[in-house]
């Protein structure tokens, strides 16, 4: 079992934090902070920069504190809710599969994080080393997932579709 967490912790943190690098820097192939803030703002998130900066820490952070499993549920309930606005509004419309641009990485990242958030991160952690798997009951994993449910839901209220240049169904 804690192999397998620490695999799947390491798989989904490391992937979503290279996803924000993309975003913040252009790490590999992304287009870096102004290209991803001109894009949001193409779909409604004004300002973009503030936006493309809130979206590009919170892969970033989540990721590594996913990858090291610290924070308990603070991590996966950071990277649901970012993958919660991505699937609502660049990747709804365009089907289930990937090759379309379409849920599927989204939703896997979801699962992924929401099944984090319940297991814990296992005892090849950084929150096993320091002792503070224990702070994190159940209860913790709900609220920090309906927190991040919460928050992606105010980032979709906050959007200005009336002047988007890509419109969604």
């Amino acid at each position: 079992m804690n192999t397998g967490l620490l695999i799947l912790r390491l798989v989904l943190g490391i992937a979503i934090a290279a996803h924000g690098s993309q975003k913040l820097v252009g790490w590999f192939g992304g287009p870096g902070l102004k290209g991803f803030a001109s894009y949001l703002e193409s779909i409604g998130f004004r300002p973009g920069i503030r936006y493309a900066l809130a979206g590009g820490l919170t892969e970033l952070l989540s990721g590594l504190l996913v990858a090291l499993g610290l924070g308990g549920p603070i991590g996966p309930a950071l990277l649901m809710s970012v993958m919660l606005v991505a699937t609502a509004t660049v990747h709804r419309g365009h089907g289930f599969f990937a090759s379309t641009n379409g849920v599927e990485l989204p939703i896997l990242y979801i699962g992924g994080a929401v099944a984090l958030a319940f297991l814990g991160a296992g005892q090849y952690s950084l929150d096993y080393l320091l002792g503070l798997d224990a702070v994190f009951p159940q209860m913790a994993s709900l609220i920090a997932l309906v927190l991040g449910a919460l928050a992606a839901v105010g980032n979709l209220a906050a959007r200005d579709v009336s002047k988007t240049a890509i419109k969604q169904s």
